[in-house]
């Protein structure tokens, strides 16, 4: 019977060896390792509950996990452990193994309620945790207390032993792994750093890709980021939706001291508020549902670097304040804590709505707009800088080949129905356009005829024919000296517009106010008159990049077009047959 004992838990260990050493094969965070590794040991010994503790430099408990107790109790019942038993295994780099706890000097005056335990005795097991030859933790179990107990003891002591030679050897290789990596990182940051330096000064480099544009209005941006972006003043983005604050942003970040630092970038406006509020604060362990672990926020995560708010006039009133005293004093508490954590922060935010209007009505604390607002940025919209889209377009479809492997290019009708569009939606819709119409094409040379606006099929055209016969109480900031309307015409004469990026409550239309007609009279109106002249015929002379600008605003609409350009219905026919412009079908 003794001998069927021996060989039973022989099999037993050399089975647990083998189940536990699949556990440490995958790959996994070090804590639910040694977590599954406990479990599985539950199941091998009569165990009652067991800790596995790794230390640090000092000697210090730095991860334990525990069987029998949750995690986050894991820690306070290893420091209640007697410090000499502990001090024992670490100094002799040897098992200890006592028989009888209550029994034991080491366990005298122990409070055994405070590991939940019964009046009943138990035994202790505690193996050292080596990594070549320097102990790196322990792993120790507690059992019930058994009469001439002195065989199993032993037969455990071998059998976790074992386990714990297991577990030096992979919390060596994981360390090795961490560092390696914090190594090659470091190197990458330092190469990027250096390859920045080395490129020409008329490139900025974001990450994979350069921010591209040679016209006077985005080189004078690119100008004023890299003065910019040598000190820590926070930065405020303005613009239209979809110029590329978020690439202007990483710009700054990589153009600045802190680039060996995070970039984190947060988009207020995709977050409800107290979803916000865990984002960039930060939570602690059950301090809401759900919240299962302590979570560190994005000031946190870009402490020494920098944070890039988007949308910044979307949040709320009441997370203003809270976000205004992390701006002013660099200090917060995460979600459910009270300890305070400073952090050294820049701030680069950004919007596209009117903070100023914001405000004078209230919705927005002035307080938080001048510490946001320290050093604005306006972006350009494309129509401003359209001697950029031939470079836009081009690198857009370059990018479209290398991902799905075709060789497309676009023909010069292409490339000029592309450089007269008006793009509403700026850099992003170009960049949608040139790939829907990539992904559509039936020749390896797109052909003007590809673009869907030559179809009746573009929803821009249509989207901003609609925000065109809006009234004009609803009004854009002022981007610099521009806006959104048609630059040549004063704004008493063609309605400065709005594009709001509030997300509608329905998905109905709404009702488009009608603009107030504007006089019909055979003398252009104020704006328009230095480029025109009353021809004999009743007509005018215009400009035909104003005709052009006109007619694609209205849609293609000619009555629209007229009112815009103070023309009547028969001046404006007049002035496209007499520039040869061709009027689109949609």
């Amino acid at each position: 019977m003794h001998h069927y004992d021996i060989m039973r838990r022989s099999d037993v260990a050399l089975f647990g060896v083998y189940e536990i050493s699949k556990i440490l094969n995958i790959p996994a965070r070090l804590e639910s390792t040694l977590s599954g590794v406990l479990q599985l040991l539950s199941s091998f010994l009569d165990m009652r509950h067991g800790l596995i503790a790794l230390l640090d430099e000092r000697g210090s408990p730095e991860i334990v996990v525990g069987s029998g107790w949750s995690e986050a109790t894991a820690k306070k019942y290893f420091e209640r452990l007697p410090e000499q038993a502990i001090g024992r295994i670490v100094v002799t780099k040897m098992p200890l193994v006592i028989e009888s706890m209550r029994g034991d000097p080491l366990f005298e005056n122990w409070d055994f309620s405070e590991w939940g335990q019964s009046a009943d005795d138990g035994s202790f097991i505690g193996v050292p945790i080596k990594d070549r030859g320097k102990v790196m933790g322990t792993l120790t179990i507690e059992r019930e207390y058994e009469k001439d107990a002195k065989y199993t003891l032993d037969e455990d002591v071998r059998f976790l032993s074992m386990i714990a030679n297991l577990l030096g050897q992979t919390v060596h290789l994981q360390r090795l792994i961490t560092r390696d990596r914090e190594r090659l990182m470091d190197e990458q940051r330092r190469l990027e750093k250096t390859i920045e330096h080395a490129v020409p000064s008329d490139k900025v480099f974001t990450g994979p890709s350069t921010i591209i544009g040679t016209t006077q209005a985005i080189s004078a941006v690119l100008q004023k980021v890299r003065r910019v972006a040598r000190t820590n003043s926070p930065v405020l983005l303005r613009g239209e939706s979809g110029t590329g604050k978020e690439m202007f942003a990483d710009a700054l970040h990589q153009l600045s001291p802190r680039s060996g630092a995070p970039f984190i970038a947060v988009n207020c406006a995709a977050l409800a508020e107290s979803v916000l509020e865990s984002e960039l604060f930060g939570h602690e362990k059950g301090s809401f549902t759900g919240a299962a672990t302590q979570r560190k926020g994005r000031f946190e995560m870009a402490d020494h670097g920098t944070l890039f708010l988007d949308e910044i006039g979307e949040i709320s009133p009441g997370f203003q304040a809270k976000l205004l005293r992390v701006l002013q004093l660099g200090e917060f508490e995460r979600l459910g804590g009270s300890q305070t954590i400073k952090v050294d922060v820049r701030v680069v935010a950004a919007t596209n709505r009117n903070l100023e209007e914001m405000v004078a009505k209230g919705s927005f604390r002035s307080d938080l707009y001048y510490r946001v607002n320290v050093v604005p940025i306006f972006l350009p919209a494309l129509r401003d800088r359209k001697g950029d889209i031939p470079l836009l377009a081009g690198e857009f479809l370059t990018r479209f080949n290398t991902e799905h492997g075709t060789h497309l290019s676009l023909s010069n009708g292409a490339m000029n129905l592309l450089t007269s569009c008006y793009f509403p939606g700026n850099v992003r819709e170009l960049e949608n356009c040139v790939r829907r119409t990539a992904t559509l094409a039936q020749g390896e040379c797109i052909m003007a005829d590809d673009f869907s606006c030559r179809h009746d099929e573009c929803m821009s055209a249509v989207l901003w024919r609609n925000v065109s016969d809006l009234s004009s109480s609803e009004k854009v900031p002022m981007i610099g000296n521009h806006s959104p309307a048609v630059h040549a015409v004063p704004s008493e004469t063609i309605p400065v517009v709005s594009i709001s990026r509030t997300t509608p409550t329905s998905h109905t239309i709404p009702a488009i106010p009608t603009v107030p007609a504007m006089p019909t009279t055979t003398t252009v109106m104020a704006g328009v008159g230095q480029d025109a002249a009353t021809s004999e015929e009743g007509g005018v002379d215009v400009d035909r990049a104003r005709l052009l600008e006109a007619m694609e605003k209205s849609g293609w609409v000619q009555a629209k077009a007229a009112r815009l350009l103070g023309l009547t219905a028969r001046q404006i026919g007049y002035a496209l047959r007499k520039q040869g412009i061709e009027l689109k079908k949609f």
